[in-house]
């Protein structure tokens, strides 16, 4: 599986923040064991609706991605637009990874339901909005690992439908 990981931040954009710990944790996440996925793209772009929307459509479009994941940008501050860039981006919804991800953490972190993540698919590719602390990233990607690769395969045309 071919991961794309954009960070949405637009102090880190601007270079005020010196890491990106929550792309590192995807990073890291999904070369693990557990989805043992290459990283084909990674970036970061500032909190802004056009940047956003432009970058998961070059990719998509590209065909460098199965799947991008983003970070960032998905809570209730007035600059959190990154569902909103989703949107505009993909062509069909996926509302049941979002779902399943704030039901999922919810458990261990009622905050979680507090959080506008989307999901959807352009193409051939999945795109998912992930928070964006290094701890909800981890928490939502347990959530997304069994459903990922199937999820691919079925997009991709690799299976037709639910294990046929």
């Amino acid at each position: 599986m071919r991961i794309g990981i954009l960070t949405i931040s637009t102090s880190l954009a601007r270079g005020e923040r010196p890491d990106d710990a929550s792309g590192d944790a995807i990073a890291a996440f999904v070369a693990g064991p557990d989805l043992a996925a290459t990283v084909t793209q990674r970036a970061t772009v500032a909190d802004d609706r056009t940047a956003i929307r432009d970058t998961l459509i070059a990719w998509a479009d590209s065909g460098a991605c199965d799947v991008i994941l983003t970070t960032g940008g998905t809570g209730f501050a007035p600059s959190d637009v990154t569902p909103e860039a989703t949107a505009d981006a993909i062509e069909r919804a996926a509302p049941g990874l979002a779902e399943a991800m704030r039901a999922g953490t919810a458990v261990q972190t009622p905050l979680a339901w507090l959080s506008r993540s989307t999901a959807g698919m352009r193409g051939l590719t999945l795109i998912v909005n992930l928070p964006g602390s290094p701890k909800a990233v981890r928490e939502c990607l347990a959530v997304l690992a069994p459903l990922l690769p199937h999820a691919v395969d079925i997009l991709t045309g690799r299976v037709r439908q639910h294990g046929q």
